[in-house]
């Protein structure tokens, strides 16, 4: 990329913007159903990111950014929608959307801040190409990373509540300060809470504070993880443990944005982004009557997934990298190196407690390598892959079959069913991933989804 392209934006638009005072645009353009050719042909051109101006007439935003990726592969979008919703931006992120720039700030305002942040040693566009530094939390480069990154950017600096789900170890808190970190907020308090960590009556204390003689050993007042967090981000670990009782109060307070201290009737507004994480199916305990509904919606504004560590395997070796450096690092070792059948066998592994445990059996190879620099597949202990035929073969019949008898199409038809649900659901309703995920093509993964009870799977 020469010299000009470094500082080039395409900017395609349905109202065009033209200025020669604004050098740093090197063209603008009318989507139109009549130019659809020539702004392919501006696509074509070498730049440092693409801006978009949406909605475009005539012109779907999901063909438009697919033209785009298929021009310029992991070049930098920028959207700019004032009507755009939060899932909107999600759904724009999956689409393949970087940043979603704020509904408030016209052409020429952007133009400037960007010319002005982007001479010769500036950083806004740099950022946008080569990543800021909340993305150095989230390693790996697959799909669902990306996904989520991107999703992290079109939301940061929007108010909606944030909810991160996946399993143990999947990274949901770096998630959730990543969040934190790209916003606008992130010179502001960041405050973790984990809400199994205490009981019901100690946690609501924790969260809203309360004033001296409010119960028993109630010496003095004393602020909340709410206020702590004024200005900033409050992380709320764990949200699917929180009893029912809370989980009411907690509504109030999302609705409202403003709380009562225990023992106090003085009303404290309230300017806190919250993110929840949980680990568990907050749609099935909703059914169970475990959690309530209204403050289930509230808090799913956006959703984030962490993949499993077994769902993005190609980014095992560049974790395992980093976390032997970071060992190194903190324990003052020379730096180790991963032997390349330690990583063949890394990545072989199903990790069930993800990238937490690789963490931890990572440190422990450091620790017993002695003075060994290469670390290779005695240095890390694990139980030898088993195939999924050895594994249906030890583990006994899939299916029991009654004495009585069983209908098999209907069977087959409810084990299928399960099969495409739980991919689609951990794939965020993304039937491509899906489809991969279960070796299938997406057309052949879309028919047998038409064919089931539309009841029965994500839309």
């Amino acid at each position: 990329m020469n010299a000009t392209s470094e500082k080039r934006l395409i900017w395609i638009s349905d109202n065009p913007f033209d200025s020669p005072e604004w050098p740093l645009v090197s063209a603008t353009y009318n989507v139109e159903a009549g130019l659809r050719q020539e702004a392919l042909e501006l696509l074509r051109q070498p730049c440092a990111a693409i801006v978009l101006d949406l909605p475009a007439a005539d012109w779907r935003t999901a063909e438009m950014l697919e033209t785009i990726q298929s021009a310029h592969p992991g070049k930098s979008v920028l959207i700019r929608d004032p009507s755009a919703s939060p899932a909107d931006a999600v759904r724009l992120a999956r689409l393949g959307a970087h940043e979603f720039l704020p509904a408030d700030e016209d052409a020429v305002a952007l133009l400037k801040r960007l010319q002005e942040d982007t001479p010769v040693g500036g950083t806004a566009l740099r950022r946008a190409v080569q990543g800021e530094e909340w993305e150095q939390l989230l390693i790996g480069d697959g799909l669902e990373m990306v996904q989520v990154r991107q999703t992290i950017r079109l939301v940061a600096d929007r108010h909606s509540t944030v909810i991160v789900t996946g399993e143990t170890g999947t990274g949901k808190e770096l998630a959730a300060r990543s969040l934190h970190l790209a916003s606008r907020r992130k010179r502001a308090p960041w405050v973790a809470v984990n809400c199994s960590a205490l009981p019901e009556h100690l946690l609501e204390a924790e969260l809203f504070g309360h004033v001296k003689g409010a119960f028993t050993g109630a010496l003095q007042n004393r602020i909340g993880r709410f206020e702590e967090a004024q200005g900033g981000t409050l992380f709320l670990d764990e949200i699917g443990d929180l009893e029912l009782g809370l989980q009411a109060k907690l509504l109030r307070v999302i609705q409202e944005r403003e709380l009562q201290r225990l023992g106090s009737s003085e009303s404290i507004h309230l300017n806190v982004r919250l993110v929840a994480a949980t680990n568990c199916d907050l749609a099935r305990r909703v059914e169970q009557g475990r959690f309530r509904e209204d403050l289930y919606y509230r808090l799913n504004v956006v959703p984030i997934h962490m993949p499993a560590l077994r769902e993005r395997r190609e980014d095992i070796p560049r974790l395992a990298a980093h976390f032997v450096q970071k060992v190194c690092r903190a324990e003052e070792l020379p730096c180790k190196r991963l032997a390349a059948h330690a990583i063949e066998r890394l990545t072989q592994y199903s990790w069930p407690g993800n990238v937490g445990q690789l963490e931890n059996i990572v440190e422990m190879a450091v620790a017993l390598s002695g003075v060994r620099e290469l670390l290779d597949t005695r240095d890390f202990p694990l139980p030898t892959p088993v195939s999924l035929g050895q594994a249906i073969a030890g583990a006994g019949p899939i299916v029991s079959v009654p004495d009585h008898g069983m209908d098999y199409e209907q069977t087959l038809a409810l084990i299928e069913r399960s099969i495409l649900e739980q991919a689609l659901q951990k794939t965020g309703g993304n039937k491509k991933a899906a489809a991969d995920m279960l070796g299938l093509k997406r057309t052949t993964l879309s028919a047998k989804v038409r064919h089931l009870e539309p009841a029965a799977v994500l839309n």
